[in-house]
Formats: structure tokens, C-alpha cells, sequence
């Protein structure tokens, strides 16, 4: 069950990578930017089909291929199912669900039917065409199902969102800490793509409805962006302090090794918001610092929360989305004020912790073992995508001890043969900055935001 949830949370990527085009344009549109409305028009034309993208990114993600099949598939399946759906009871809205339900049967009747064969008369809609045939005629079925039986789910769900939209500082603060607490099994997406896209509804002046805390912030909801705002001083300040501590804490003979890899890694964070990098190099080397890192995110959407600061991104909390949001933003100076104050409790809390515990975070590592990891991850950064690629595959066992290969924003996705065969010493050395094993079989490699490269070389080398 957790790897079947894991592939919905990396097939999730691909239709979350097309928000920060959706919120470029939102906002470039608006009066305060360029005051262009046709082009606000052009980004909520994403936000408006976000069940019919997430239909087709997970199809396409669930596949064993990712083939166009699959998420033509996708697309036929949510068409059909809520179109189903609406003949049936027009007051049930499934949101993004109805995406993500197509999303997954769409991939799965894929990899069980895309080779089919059929006698000669029929030899057209065999194999890959037969696909979006299946798809629809099992959506058929579904959308009578949830057309009578959806109406009691989306009650949980509304009284669900009603609670935590309604819950104050407990509510962002509980998602605050969830969030953090989930990436190490990358499950944080499955909650995300709820909050940021399915809780919480918002009727424009024009009649537009809009849905989610993504999709309302950017069409000017005024109660829309406190379950996005806490996350700007966490990643804009307080993991890059968080850097500068396991620096300042290093070893004098590795600082060296250690200021390149922490400084990149913490600029990325500030600018962009991406923070895995970050957490990875210290999650598994010290989980109390992960916890810790975790209740002080809940504290930071805490105190943004009490101080009225309304804000939001198209991708993640960095300085790009601080800067291109800013304008429609409430109170978004108090952002500074909480991150610098934050940045000074992450320093002296990891720097202290670090230093009394003799935590063996990068930098820190003993003697004896073969290179430190930020020596490793250094060295790691050196030869090209295919070099690399036939040494992970060294490291992993060969290809024959891979049975599954996908990836996702920083990591690999594999299922393996023989686990025991997996050499993690010589992955730290290629630049790994950890593994995660899950059950028997299932091993998730931390690789940073090159995975992509590095994974699709990877897959040529296997065939």
C-alpha cells in the first residue's frame, strides 16, 4: 500500500510541474503586473483543468513506460467519468479526485493491456489503441458507482476542509509539521495536491468558482494563503541557516569539502524553495534534527498565521514566488521579520545539538569511514550523465538486480531484485545523500534535482 500511494505521489509531479507556468501568467495578467487580462485568462485555463492534467501527468506516471497511450487514456477517463458523474447528480463535484482516480486506472489498465492481441479482424484495436477503450468503459461503470455514492465521501471531505480551514493555528500548524514529516516517504504530495487544490472554495465577482488554496490565492480570495505563507521563512531562511550551522559544526579538514555542497544547496532552497537537498543530507544521519526541523516549520505557519500573513507560490516558498506574489500578498514584510528570527533559532538549536550529541552530520563523519559524504557527494559531481548513470547501476547491483526504474523531483524510485546487492557506500561516493528502504523490495535513492538525467540514462543503459 505505501509503494502504491508513493507512485500516486511521483505521478503527481508531472501535472504539479505545470503550476508555475498557471501562476507566471495569473499574476503577469493582473492590474498591478502588466494588466493584460487575456493572459490571467490564459494561466486560469490550467487552473480550470487541473482534473483533466492530473488525469493525464499520473496515467502517464503509473505507466510502466510513461506512453502517450497512457495518458490519452487518462484523458478519455476523466471526460467520461465526469461527464457520467454530472448526467447522475449534478451536486457532486469531485474536484481533482475524479483526475487522480482516471489518472490511476488509466496507467494501470495500461500495463496490463497496452500488448494485448486480438483475431486478425480486430487486429486494430488491439495492443496501444485498445487502451482508451478499456479506460472508458471501466469509467462507465465507476461514474454510475460514484455518481450515487461519491455524495457521502465529498461530505467527509467538505466537513474535512471545513475543520481545518476553519481550525486557526492548530489547523496550519498540524499541516506545517505533516508536511515536513511525510517527505521522507514521499507522501507529501498526496497531501499537498488536497490542500492546494481541492480545500476550500472561492466565487469570483464573476461567477468563477475556484477551488483549492493554490487556485483561490492567485484569483484573489481574501481568505485563501495562510496554508502557504509559514513555508516562505522555513525555506528561505531557516534550512540555509540550517546549512550554515552543519558548516560552522564540521570539522576543520572537511569544511572544505563541505562549504561548496552547503552553499549550493542552500542558495537553491532560497531561491527557489526547493529544500530536499537540505533535508536529505541530515535526515537520515540525524532524525531528531528532522523532527526538530519539522515542529519548527508547524511554529513558523503558526506565526505567520497570528500576525495575519496571507501569501502564496505557483511552485514552492522561495524568493521567486515571494517576489512575483508579492503584490497581491497580505503583510508579506512579516515573512522577513519571522524567517531572520527563525534563521537564528535553526543556526543555534542544530549548531548546539550538532556539537553536544556529536551528530554525524556532513562534515562530521568518522575517520575511518571511506570519505565524508560531502567529499563523496563532491566527487560525485564530477563525469557525465552516462558515466554516472553506468556506476549508480554498478552500485544498485547491475541492471538485472533492477526490476522497476522511475524518479521523482530529487530521488530514485526502484524496485529491486535483491536489496542486499545495493552497495550504499559507493552510492554516497557518486553523490547520493541517502536511501530510503521500503518494505522487502522497494529502495528510494537521494540523488538531488539532476535525478532526472541521471535516471533516464540509467533507463537507456538498461535496455
Amino acid at each position: 500500500m505505501l509503494n502504491f500511494l508513493q507512485r500516486i505521489g511521483k505521478s503527481l509531479m508531472f501535472p504539479i510541474a505545470t503550476l508555475p507556468a498557471a501562476a507566471l501568467l495569473v499574476r503577469l495578467g493582473m492590474e498591478d503586473m502588466l494588466d493584460i487580462p487575456f493572459v490571467t485568462a490564459a494561466g486560469n485555463g490550467i487552473l480550470e483543468n487541473l482534473a483533466l492534467i492530473f488525469a493525464i501527468g499520473i496515467a502517464m506516471g503509473f505507466a510502466k513506460d510513461g506512453s502517450g497511450a497512457a495518458a490519452l487514456a487518462g484523458a478519455v477517463g476523466v471526460l467520461v467519468l465526469e461527464g457520467g458523474i454530472e448526467a447522475i447528480d449534478k451536486n457532486i463535484e469531485m474536484g481533482v479526485f475524479s483526475g487522480i482516480i482516471a489518472g490511476i486506472i488509466g496507467g494501470m489498465l495500461y500495463n496490463r493491456y497496452h500488448d494485448v492481441k486480438f483475431p486478425e479482424f480486430l487486429s486494430f484495436f488491439g495492443g496501444k489503441r485498445f487502451v482508451p477503450i478499456i479506460t472508458s468503459l471501466v469509467m462507465v461503470a465507476l461514474s454510475f458507482v460514484f455518481g450515487y455514492l461519491w455524495v457521502y465521501p465529498q461530505n467527509v471531505l467538505n466537513a474535512t476542509a471545513n475543520w481545518i480551514l476553519n481550525a486557526g493555528e492548530l489547523g496550519v500548524g498540524v499541516y506545517g509539521v505533516l508536511n515536513r514529516l511525510f517527505i521522507p516517504v514521499g507522501l507529501h504530495h498526496v497531501m499537498n495536491t488536497l490542500i492546494w487544490f481541492d480545500f476550500g472554495t472561492f466565487t469570483t465577482a464573476a461567477g468563477d468558482v475556484y477551488k483549492g488554496e493554490i487556485n483561490r490565492f492567485l484569483n484573489g480570495d481574501p481568505d485563501a494563503g495562510y496554508f502557504l505563507a509559514g513555508f516562505f521563512p522555513v525555506m528561505m531562511f531557516g534550512l540555509p541557516a540550517a546549512c550554515l550551522a552543519m558548516y560552522a559544526a564540521a570539522k576543520k579538514h572537511r569544511k572544505a569539502a563541505v562549504g561548496g555542497m552547503f552553499f549550493s544547496i542552500g542558495l537553491t532552497a532560497f531561491l527557489t524553495g526547493v529544500t530536499e537537498p537540505i533535508e536529505f543530507s541530515f535526515m537520515f544521519l540525524s532524525p531528531l534534527l528532522y523532527f526538530i526541523h519539522a515542529l519548527l516549520t508547524g511554529v513558523s505557519m503558526i506565526a505567520a498565521y497570528m500576525l495575519d500573513v496571507r501569501h502564496g507560490f505557483g511552485f514552492s516558498a522561495g524568493l521567486i514566488d515571494y517576489l512575483l506574489n508579492y503584490g497581491i500578498a497580505q503583510n508579506p514584510l512579516m515573512l522577513i521579520i519571522i524567517g531572520l528570527l527563525l534563521s537564528l533559532v535553526y543556526f543555534f538549536i542544530f549548531y548546539f545539538l550538532i556539537i553536544k550529541l556529536d551528530l554525524k552530520t556532513p562534515g562530521r563523519e568518522d575517520d575511518d569511514i571511506e570519505g565524508s559524504g560531502a567529499e563523496q557527494q563532491e566527487a560525485g559531481k564530477s563525469g557525465g550523465d552516462d558515466e554516472k548513470a553506468g556506476e549508480y547501476l554498478k552500485a544498485l547491483g547491475g541492471p538485472e538486480n533492477i526490476k522497476a526504474l522511475d524518479y521523482c523531483t530529487t530521488r530514485l524510485r526502484l524496485e529491486m531484485v535483491d536489496r542486499e546487492r545495493v552497495d550504499e557506500n559507493a552510492l554516497s561516493r557518486l553523490g547520493s545523500r541517502g536511501v530510503v528502504k521500503i518494505g522487502k523490495q522497494n529502495l528510494q535513492v537521494i540523488i538531488g534535482t539532476s535525478v532526472e538525467f541521471i535516471a533516464e540514462a540509467m533507463k537507456k543503459k538498461m535496455k
